[in-house]
């Protein structure tokens, strides 16, 4: 299909608009490497949050989505669902920790936590690693929903398809720094949300699915309405088949267990850059919290409804194929259902569609984009290379950096087949090292060596498991079988380690201490060390603030699950149940309001 005058028109449009944005705060963004990566710490929650809500709602991911619920139907989703109880942890009790440690970004948290050779390589190598490795990772797989949408919609090669997609990300990116992001991704998430509705309605309305009611009766789709995992079916599937991967491992495990950008026990990445960002501890808390709210509660259920409609019009592999011959073999996964029934939008609500789809990545790219260039320049080249660059040398760098990423990408890009894909890859190389982010707030022993041996030995056994042993011959291993053997050997190695080597040094863990403030029984040693040695530290955390965080956290995934669910049962015409989890919800919410103003922040 092709898109007609209209819609290129609302296209060529959106484009202007958000490169006009890039101009109008280039010179702003030029003036310094903090305003051009925090934006000067002055931004408000709102802006921040709905940000980072727009940076995660990316082209892949409702590609992803696609993928999981025509596998496993809509309890499939429980595999991202569940990073919701980090997220609200990091709300509750990381938020505010972060704005408070006043670092550029994340990874120089290492050497205000860590001391000496350790903290300094840990810092270098993982902003290599993080910054390009992973970033590039993440982007490849966000840049092959580019590619799959492009070949379905706009009939473009691959080449072509991300040729497109980098050179218009890269300009308003490069131009403008965060602000530009920042503001962008408001207009680009709404503009995003209108598209995605758009799209669920119109599936919904084909004469092939027969609206809703037509849909959740269909035979194609009987089987994959389920919130919760079934443990048994009529055809036998079994407990490990079902209940344990979908839903018991992300629940129990996978979330405190495992770093995937975006979802990082603690905080971590581009979330961590909006939260190091805002004015002051209580918008960074307000910021984190919508942007969980937004992420689980608000978005899943348009996607989750095109999906569904394309195991209908698309009920195969094959028939996919059927309808695009054009599309390569290889990238003709599941992922591509979703962008296979954009292809029935009518002229004009194609543009809207194409320009969220755009919006969508962009928003996500920049974001990428700014995140692994602030590591490379304030972690690596002016902590290492150039310690006395000027603002302008380091901005200059920064904008270089956002380039060559977006070429890297490119060529991964090219060499992912689909979402799911990438997804499992992420994970595995992070299985294990979640815990450490959790605890080296909390626990004065975590040192340097603790977190290069989780990703030494996380990354070592995802290279067997991925790569290694499916080439012996051995039978194939389920995705949460290798997840929990990677969980297993890498805690345990860090673990070990952390006993048999030294802590930080008095005086970095008493400095750490008296600037974040984290409070807790984890850092009992360090204080009576410091009050034996005649520098005691007067300033602690508010007493009860710790677990008065962690009955927030519980409190605000009760609220957004329950949301969720009563959303999922209104769609169903199942009104009891809907009611009951918008009273669950709205219950939660008010309870959660109580508490909030109680717990320490300014």
């Amino acid at each position: 299909m092709a898109l007609q005058m209209i819609d290129w028109a609302i296209v060529v449009v959106f484009f202007a608009v958000i490169l006009l944005v890039g101009v109008l705060v280039s010179k702003r963004a030029g003036s310094s490497s903090a305003e051009f990566f925090l934006g000067g710490r002055s931004m408000p929650w709102w802006l921040l949050g709905i940000s980072m809500v727009a940076t995660t709602f990316s082209t892949d991911t409702p590609n992803l989505v696609t993928d999981i619920v025509r596998n496993n139907g809509v309890s499939g989703n429980w595999l991202w669902w569940a990073f919701l109880l980090t997220g609200m942890l990091t709300v509750f009790v990381y938020a505010k920790l972060w704005r408070r440690s006043s670092v550029m970004t994340d990874i120089e948290f290492y050497e205000i936590r860590y001391s000496g050779r350790p903290a300094a390589f840990l810092r270098a190598f993982r902003a290599i690693y993080l910054g390009v490795f992973f970033n590039v990772m993440i982007m490849g797989a966000v840049s092959l929903a580019a590619i799959k949408i492009g070949g379905i919609l706009l009939n473009y090669s691959p080449i072509k398809s991300i040729l497109v997609a980098m050179v218009v990300t890269v300009v308003y990116c490069g131009l403008g720094g965060i602000r530009s992001v920042l503001i962008t991704d408001f207009i680009l998430f709404s503009f995003a949300m209108f598209g995605a509705i758009t799209a669920a309605v119109v599936a919904c309305r084909l004469p092939a699915v027969g609206g809703l009611a037509g849909l959740f009766h269909h035979p194609n789709v009987a089987d994959k309405l389920n919130l919760i995992p079934v443990i048994k079916t009529d055809q036998g599937l079994s407990f490990l088949e079902t209940f344990v991967p979908v839903m018991l491992i992300p629940i129990a495990v996978q979330w405190w267990s495992v770093w995937y950008p975006g979802a990082e026990p603690g905080g971590g990445g581009y979330l961590v850059q909006r939260m190091l960002s805002a004015k002051n501890e209580k918008n960074a808390m307000g910021a984190t919290l919508l942007f969980n709210a937004c992420h689980y509660a608000v978005r899943p259920w348009p996607w989750i409804l095109v999906a569904l409609a394309s195991l209908i019009v698309f009920p195969d592999l094959e028939s996919i194929k059927a309808t695009f011959p054009h599309v390569a073999d290889n990238i003709i996964k599941d992922d591509i259902a979703y962008p296979a029934m954009l292809t029935f939008l009518k002229p004009g609500f194609m543009g809207i569609v194409v320009a969220s789809l755009i919006a969508a990545y962009m928003s996500t790219m920049a974001s990428h984009l700014n995140w692994g260039s602030s590591y490379i320049v304030n972690d690596f080249y002016k902590r290492f290379i150039n310690p006395g660059a000027t603002e302008k040398k380091l901005v200059f760098i920064g904008r270089a950096s956002t380039i060559g990423l977006m070429v890297l990408t490119g060529i991964i890009a090219l060499l992912l087949e689909n979402a799911l894909q990438a997804f499992h890859i992420l994970l595995q190389i992070g299985a294990g090292t979640g815990l450490i982010f959790i605890l080296r707030w909390f626990w004065w022993r975590i040192n340097a060596w603790t977190e290069i041996t989780g990703m030494i030995v996380s990354f070592i056994i995802a290279l067997y498991l991925e790569i290694i042993y499916p080439k012996l011959g051995y039978t194939p291993l389920p995705s949460y079988v290798k997840l929990l053997i990677g969980v297993s050997l890498t805690t345990v190695s860090w673990l070990v380690v952390t006993l048999l080597t030294r802590a930080a040094d008095d005086k970095t863990l008493r400095a750490f201490y008296r600037l974040v403030r984290p409070g807790g029984n984890g850092w009992k040693p360090v204080l009576v060390k410091a009050s034996q040695d005649g520098d005691p530290i007067q300033h602690t955390a508010t007493s009860g603030d710790l677990p008065r965080g962690i009955l927030c956290m519980v409190i605000g995934c009760l609220a957004v699950y329950s949301t969720v669910f009563a959303v999922g049962y209104f769609l169903y015409g199942n009104m009891l149940y809907g009611v009951i989890f918008t009273i669950v919800a709205g219950t939660s919410v008010l309870s959660l309001a109580s508490i909030w103003g109680k717990l320490e922040m300014k």
